[in-house]
């Protein structure tokens, strides 16, 4: 496998170049360790945080904005925005509060309050 990437990890926004094969990946570019496990991660299991709007019930045409806590396997994202898009909640919503727990070992939170 040979594969470039450009890091996410800082700002820095590092070249990454990655080669070999999943046991035996060497990484070069990257100006620290967190961009070469980064590099690794990417190529061997992606994760991605997923973000969406959940509906509110009880206002007219409002949405509440809303993540998954932590990263997911990036092959579930599309089964995550099934359970989003089912999901409703009623009014108020707080900023960090649980929309859906249990979501691939995370939660689904929102990101702004709705009063």
């Amino acid at each position: 496998m040979n594969r470039n990437l450009t890091c996410i990890i800082c700002p820095r926004g590092c070249s990454l170049t990655v080669e070999g094969e999943k046991d035996n990946l060497v990484v070069t570019g990257n100006a620290c360790p967190k961009g070469k496990q980064y590099a690794i991660d990417e190529c061997t299991h992606p994760t991605r945080t997923v973000t969406s709007i959940v509906r509110v019930e009880n206002r007219v045409d409002t949405m509440v904005s809303v993540k998954t806590a932590a990263p997911i396997p990036k092959e579930n994202i599309f089964d995550v925005m099934e359970k989003i898009r089912a999901a409703k909640v009623q009014a108020p919503i707080v900023a960090g509060t649980v929309i859906l727990s249990d979501v691939y070992g995370t939660e689904v939170i929102a990101t702004k309050t709705v009063l």
